[in-house]
Order: C-alpha cells, then sequence, then structure tokens
C-alpha cells in the first residue's frame, strides 16, 4: 500500500518504512507525527480524494532536523552601483513513514523511547561547543562590531572568540562554523564582521 501526502505546499509518494525530506515541521526528533491531508490512496482497493480521503492519515516519526546546502542570491541592478549577496540554507525535518491508516482509525501504540544519554557536565558541555582557542589578552568590545549584541557578544564568548584580530582573521570555513553554530544566517558575511574588525583592531574606527 502507498499513500500521496500533502505538506509544506509539496505532494509525496511514500510507503511504510520510506524516509523523506519534507519542510521544516515542528516537533523534537523521536516524536510521532500525523499527516492527514491524504490525496490518493493505492494497492489492492485504490482510492482517490476530492480533494482529500475522508479518514485517512499516515503517521509519521521525526528522525532528526537538518539544513539543506548553502546557496547563494546575488542580485544587481544594471548602471545602479546597486548589488546585494546573500547566503541561505533550507531548514528541513527528515522523517520516516511508520503506517497508512484508513477509515478513521488511531495510530498504533509507539514503542518505548530508548533511554537518553547522560547530560554532560557544564565542563564537558562547554569543552564540546569551543570552536576556538581563547587569547589571553583582555577581551575586546564585541559589540562594537554592527550586528554584534550582548547576548551574541556572549555566545561567542563562549566560542572562545574575544578580541577583533580572532575575526579579522576569520576563514571562509571558519566564518561556516560560526555561522551554523549560532545559526545566524550568513550575518558575519552581511555585516562585513570582518572588515569592522579590521578597522576596530587598527584603531580606525571608534
Amino acid at each position: 500500500m502507498f499513500a500521496v501526502i500533502r505538506t509544506g505546499g509539496k505532494q509525496y509518494r511514500v510507503a511504510a518504512n520510506d524516509t523523506l525530506e519534507v519542510e521544516r515541521l515542528a516537533g523534537e526528533a523521536g516524536a510521532q507525527i500525523v499527516f492527514s491531508d491524504v490525496l490518493v490512496i493505492g494497492g489492492d482497493e485504490p482510492q482517490l480524494g476530492a480533494p482529500l480521503i475522508g479518514g485517512a492519515s499516515v503517521v509519521a516519526e521525526i528522525v532528526e532536523h537538518k539544513r539543506g546546502p548553502k546557496i547563494i542570491v546575488f542580485k544587481k541592478r544594471r548602471r545602479q552601483n546597486s548589488r546585494r549577496k546573500r547566503g541561505h540554507r533550507q531548514d528541513f525535518t527528515l522523517v520516516r513513514i511508520a503506517e497508512i491508516l484508513t477509515d478513521d482509525r488511531k495510530p498504533s501504540a509507539k514503542k518505548a523511547a530508548a533511554p537518553k544519554p547522560e547530560a554532560k557536565r557544564p565542563a564537558e558541555a562547554e569543552e564540546a561547543t569551543k570552536l576556538f582557542e581563547t587569547p589571553g589578552e583582555a577581551p575586546d568590545d564585541l559589540k562594537k562590531i554592527t550586528g554584534i549584541g550582548p547576548a551574541l557578544e556572549k555566545k561567542l564568548n563562549a566560542l572562545g572568540v574575544t578580541r577583533y584580530a580572532q575575526i579579522a582573521g576569520f576563514s571562509p570555513d571558519e566564518m561556516q562554523r560560526v555561522d551554523e553554530a549560532l545559526n545566524i544566517k550568513g550575518r558575519v558575511e552581511r555585516d562585513d564582521w570582518i572588515g569592522q574588525a579590521k578597522a576596530l583592531a587598527e584603531g580606525t574606527k571608534e
């Protein structure tokens, strides 16, 4: 048996135990979700919706939330000295289809979840998220860089970034790692943190 479901404005053909990527859904990994927009059910007794099939649903389990590859959106207006470059990574959810239900049947009881691993101690958690070696010098006021506020400065410090010189020396790979760790969606490049940090380190920006 298979079904055609609709979610996130798209249609998907699914069967039991299939895994597929759909537009981002609410819920934690391991949570059970129900797709009630069922357009077609195939098998020994096919059913076509008009547009939906009443009493039909597809039960799935959230495997994980992920982000797609980075794409660059570049816009330019001729002879207007206008250009804009933006990076984007699309959020999506990986789900596993559990069962296809008809006639208003309820989902089967979910199996007991595996025990969660023991939580890390604070010191271990801090070490796991640290990306850079913290310099020995006194930290700079990173809030002088446009786009960095008190909350973001604290997160950068937690990653080991405390000095203008560190930001000024970011490589493309390091920019990507910071962007992913803080989920700031290209702000490093968009607000020109590197150029601002260089000016502050050289004392040419107040």
